[in-house]
């Protein structure tokens, strides 16, 4: 193995961090890799916003239907895509992935919540103010750990092929 693939193993979805900040310079370099991702045409449709602001990040939480723990993180980053272009969501969930590994590589754990197709999606672009052209892609709310548990993953016999499919 090497650092990328070490990396991306070693992610996993967390639900409750610890109140410490995450640093800035962190923050940063996550959205950076985040706006790395591929893209169709190199169009880049997305929109990503920062949410540390408690009041925020609980109105958030409450209007989310699996999100009510983004209440008790340090933060939350959003993902919106512009509605027009056709590979948006493609294009946004490449970023979302960008972002959470890149926060997994300086050790903030994370979990990606739904905006796709939820119901929720126009109300929070509104409170967030977003312009109308996007949509919410993804939830993205970040930390340290506040315990550690490791998700069991499906054998690869169970999940890979090769060539051709076969029934068993």
């Amino acid at each position: 193995m090497n650092i990328v693939t070490t990396v991306i193993k070693s992610r996993h979805s967390v639900r409750k961090f610890k109140p410490d900040p995450v640093d800035d310079l962190v923050i940063r370099d996550a959205l950076e890799c985040a706006a790395h991702a591929p893209t169709a045409m190199n169009l880049q449709p997305w929109l990503f916003g920062v949410i540390k602001n408690k009041d925020m990040l609980g109105k958030i939480a409450r209007i989310t239907d699996h999100g009510k723990f983004i209440a008790d993180a340090p933060l939350c980053f959003t993902v919106f895509g512009e509605k027009k272009e056709k590979y948006y969501l493609e294009d946004c969930c490449a970023a979302t992935e960008n972002l959470i590994l890149a926060l997994q590589a300086h050790g903030v754990n994370s979990c990606w919540v739904a905006g796709e197709k939820k119901p929720y999606a126009e109300t929070i672009r509104s409170l967030l103010g977003v312009p109308e052209k996007y949509t919410l892609v993804s939830l993205v709310p970040a930390g340290y750990p506040s315990e550690m548990t490791i998700a069991q993953k499906k054998e690869m016999k169970h999940i890979v092929f090769f060539e051709e499919f076969k029934k068993e």
